[in-house]
């Protein structure tokens, strides 16, 4: 057994698991991320409890679900995560360890009362570009503190929408594998190039972490961890609870306590990062911890964690919805009658959704059930099927459970709701609010021209 770890925990915004490492696309320019991997752990069946990054970052950093700590809904629009819980920073603080937030973390409006001694860069530009140099300077400058191990979390805007910072077209719209779920569009492959030069660019940063990592001798004995907080930002991946959703990037690198080179395919859910951690530092979790460690999977011990995730969107009053996953079932209860997909803004003005048509406004069911064994993108919905009732008595019962358990709100009807979001929400969708998301978008479109027709080849 090592001396407990330093602590790097990388966090990004809406990347799902589209990395080179998890097998998404040949052309995908992700070399260090693919580094990290192949020395560490890549948790191939990891899933988030939520699709929005506020609810699924507050279980990150409680080990509980997001009706449980209380953080239901985006900071941005009105929520803040509820004293009372125990924070991993300051989980972290109680063991010894000193805790410092560069970037971006999205779960309070104060991030000081989560237990970080130093919060520095999470106003302003948070892109990785910014926020790496401020984590390398610390690490490099905190000779006086090594008696300490630390904490640092980095976390990283990209690659949230709109994909702006575009500093070259790493991959041509014709190399790009689309996405299995969705028509191959024109438009498609245009949001995917300019997501993978974020991609690339989250990548590079990542690296320039690691090569500090090496240079300061603090690699061996530095758990380094990479997630990102839900799907990525295009239709029926991002807002959803479908895989694309929620199956969530984890890779976990700490060369002084387990070996590295591994690929592990227990099912994990993101509140059982926070009792791991708990486990490693000799802490105890809070009481209502939803989170179970895997330490014993990390190690190599054992094989297997869950049976089942359970996720939650909680974001807009039209659109509340749970979810239990297993090996080889999905099932999705829908408490909120409208369309198919309630896009988010961000996916809402972008070149993809222009050119799907209007499938999505299909009215949704009450019930959704997928095999994913036969139907790994969720596109036959078997609730109701005779020949299925079985497994969907199964996979109904397996969610109340969780929802009496968990005393989710949700079985006393409405979640209740912070009375600014209902302004903000109509501020957002305003006509003019919305004008200039498109005018953005356009500019962004002009750009991405400009770079694709300087790297073509002359003629």
């Amino acid at each position: 057994m090592s001396e407990v770890p330093n602590i790097l925990l990388i966090t990004t915004h809406d990347l799902g698991t589209h990395l080179g490492c998890y097998g998404w696309d040949p052309a995908l320019p992700t070399e260090d991320l693919d580094r990290l991997a192949s020395e560490g752990v890549r948790f191939g069946n990891h899933f988030c409890t939520a699709c929005f990054c506020s609810p699924s970052r507050g279980s990150i950093i409680t080990g509980k679900y997001p009706h449980v700590n209380g953080l239901m809904g985006l900071v941005n629009m009105g929520w803040d995560i509820p004293g009372g819980n125990v924070f991993l920073p300051e989980l972290l603080g109680r063991a010894g360890y000193d805790t410092s937030l560069f970037g971006l973390q999205h779960v309070a409006e104060d991030p000081t009362r989560l237990g970080y001694e130093r919060v520095i860069g999470e106003r302003g530009n948070r892109g990785c570009k910014t926020v790496v140099p401020l984590v390398v300077d610390y690490l490099t400058s905190r000779g006086k503190r090594a008696d300490r191990p630390f904490f640092v979390e980095a976390g990283f805007m990209e690659v949230h929408r709109p994909y702006g910072g575009l500093e070259q077209v790493p991959v041509k719209e014709d190399e790009i594998r689309p996405l299995p779920w969705l028509e191959d569009t024109a438009g498609l492959r245009k949001d995917m190039a300019m997501f993978y030069e974020n991609i690339r660019r989250t990548d590079r940063a990542v690296g320039e972490l690691l090569a500090a990592l090496d240079s300061l001798g603090l690699a061996e004995n530095t758990l380094v961890i990479f997630t990102t907080d839900h799907g990525i930002a295009f239709p029926r991946a991002k807002a959803t609870l479908y895989d694309p959703g929620i199956r969530t990037t984890l890779l976990m690198r700490w060369p002084a306590g387990f070996s590295g080179g591994r690929v592990a395919s227990a099912m994990l859910s993101n509140v059982d990062l926070f009792p791991t951690l708990a486990e490693i530092v000799g802490q105890d979790p809070a009481d209502d911890c939803n989170g179970e460690s895997f330490l014993g999977v990390l190690r190599g011990a054992r094989d297997e964690a869950r049976s089942m995730v359970f996720a939650e969107k909680n974001t807009s009053w039209r659109d509340t919805k749970r979810c239990v996953r297993t090996a080889g079932h999905k099932y999705i209860r829908n408490y909120d009658e409208g369309p198919l997909l309630a896009l988010p803004s961000d996916i809402g003005v972008s070149s993809t959704r222009k050119a799907m048509g209007d499938t999505h406004e299909a009215p949704r069911a009450e019930i959704e059930l997928y095999d994913l064994s036969e139907d790994p993108w969720e596109q036959n919905n078997l609730a109701g099927d005779p020949a299925h009732r079985t497994v969907e008595a199964d996979m109904a019962a397996r969610l109340q459970r969780v929802l009496e358990e968990t005393h989710d709100p949700i079985l006393d009807g409405a979640v209740p709701r912070p009375k600014r979001e209902a302004e903000i929400s109509r501020g957002l969708w305003h006509a003019g609010s919305m004008g200039k998301r498109e005018q953005r978008e356009a500019r962004l479109l002009a750009e991405y021209n400009r770079l694709k027709n300087e790297a073509l080849p002359k003629p």
